[in-house]
């Protein structure tokens, strides 16, 4: 590939970069709020554990 359809090739995709952007954000978002419920169920159960011993 030239240098030319390279940088031509590049220049067209600007437009979907925003809407993928945000929905990249979204994605991480999500799975960051799934990662910290799932951390906070763990740290319940070991409570909830300690208190029987």
């Amino acid at each position: 590939m030239s240098r030319n359809t390279a940088i031509a090739g590049r220049g067209q995709g600007t437009a979907q970069r925003g809407p993928a952007s945000i929905a990249c954000l979204a994605f991480v978002a999500v799975l960051s709020l799934a990662f910290w419920a799932g951390a906070a169920l763990i740290v319940q159960h070991l409570f909830s554990l300690m208190a029987l011993g």
